[in-house]
């Protein structure tokens, strides 16, 4: 038992690394609760209607063939490892899950021998789970990327979601950092997978029953800041990936120092780059939910986001000709273009509009954050239009305020 605390200690501590896992889009019903996650390897996600979710988060194992120099299961590192059998996984998956520790399993692992002896091990554990136990909660599960298609494919019919890491957002950077490894080994699977889901999909339309295959779909993770890629090359590999594969998240990670050698990479004593990497999921999530494109928010004159401001006050402030925006005319995809105000919001205009002329007061009632969209919209009685203050001017303005907020915010005392 002391063996086994000692290797959920290690291989829980190593898969913190890993971002990608998100439990949303589950189809499977799960008859557990919320618990207490106090015990080691347990981390909190988020669904997409808000619930907050326990998953355990281990690797299999942090013994890796590959020397990854951003890696810190590099099997160049001087660190404690350990391994899980197959049955020791599915013992703690089910231990925690009756205890109502946890809803769910996510399992990654570092390679050892070879992608399909790795693979195949990972499939043993969600079969074993699924068909031996009768576990019916959530499963996430990491692609071995050079695995088998059969494998995967195996593999997609016990668990809920899959995900393979691109590692860096560049070919140019991963051959830098881990010559051993490609893109084309990570866009295969992806690809394969896609093709089955379409397939899939296309069954449906004749078939009464077809298999649950990923119900939950698939994504990726890159590492930020490990290498020189800026951010306009990041967020067109995010959005290349988002077309051709479907994915449902891409993960940005900021680069987390660690012990190196290695003079390429960014050394101890610097910050993991996690504004950055806040400023990038804020793109992420304009593109996905807003209709912006890569190339309105960044391009090759600004490759690199705005670390003061997020990138929707970015963007319109350096397109003045797109403001200010009638409230009470525009439609849903320009109201929602405006700073200070998000979908919900937009979504209450449109509805509130039908009644009547919306004014200041009824907006400021409606959850925006008027003291910003206040400079890039007009409501029926809006004394003065956009044009008032010079751009410069609205982002001094903005950002003043926001840091004010900050600094005058009372801090809570334990004693």
């Amino acid at each position: 038992m002391e063996r086994l605390e000692e290797k959920l200690r290690i291989l829980a501590d190593a898969a913190k690394y890993d971002v990608s896992c998100s439990s949303s889009g589950s189809k499977r019903k799960n008859k557990g609760g919320i618990g207490d996650a106090s015990s080691s390897g347990i981390c909190h996600s988020y669904t997409e209607d808000g619930r907050c979710v326990s998953l355990l988060k281990i690797l299999l194992t942090n013994h890796c063939i590959y020397d990854c120099a951003f890696c810190v299961s590099r099997r160049s590192n001087d660190i404690q490892r350990a391994a899980f059998t197959v049955e020791e996984v599915v013992e703690l998956t089910m231990n925690f899950y009756r205890r109502n520790y946890i809803e769910g399993l996510f399992l990654s692992s570092g390679i050892f021998k070879n992608a399909d002896y790795t693979m195949e091990r990972l499939l043993r554990i969600a079969k074993k789970l699924r068909t031996e136990e009768r576990y019916n909660g959530y499963i996430h599960l990491k692609t071995i990327p050079g695995a088998s298609e059969e494998l995967i494919q195996e593999a997609g019919l016990y668990v809920d979601r899959m995900s393979i890491n691109l590692e860096l957002p560049t070919d140019a950077g991963l051959k830098l950092m881990a010559p051993e490894k490609d893109h084309e080994s990570v866009k295969k699977p992806l690809a394969f997978v896609n093709n089955k889901l379409i397939q899939l999909k296309e069954e449906k339309k004749v078939m009464k029953h077809t298999p649950s295959f990923v119900p939950a779909g698939q994504s990726t993770q890159m590492v930020i800041g490990a290498t020189a890629e800026n951010d306009y090359e990041i967020m067109h590999v995010a959005d290349s990936f988002y077309k051709n594969y479907n994915l449902k998240r891409v993960y940005y990670s900021g680069y987390i120092p660690i012990s190196n050698d290695n003079a390429l990479l960014p050394q101890i004593g610097t910050r993991p780059p996690l504004l950055r990497e806040n400023r990038l999921y804020q793109t992420d999530w304009l593109m996905r939910f807003y209709g912006f494109k890569v190339e309105e928010i960044l391009n090759p004159t600004h490759v690199h986001l705005d670390l003061d401001i997020d990138p929707k006050l970015s963007w319109a402030l350096r397109n003045p000709h797109f403001f200010p925006v009638d409230i009470n005319s525009a439609d849903y995809w320009m109201i929602i273009r405006v700073p200070g105000i998000g979908r919900q919001s937009a979504m209450k205009i449109i509805q509130a509009r039908k009644f009547g002329k919306i004014h200041e007061y009824q907006v400021k009632k409606m959850g925006i954050a008027f003291n910003r969209a206040k400079y890039f919209m007009t409501c029926a009685d809006s004394p003065i239009a956009l044009g008032y203050l010079a751009m410069d001017h609205v982002r001094k303005s903005i950002v003043q305020r926001s840091s004010s907020k900050i600094i005058s915010t009372p801090q809570l005392s334990l004693f």
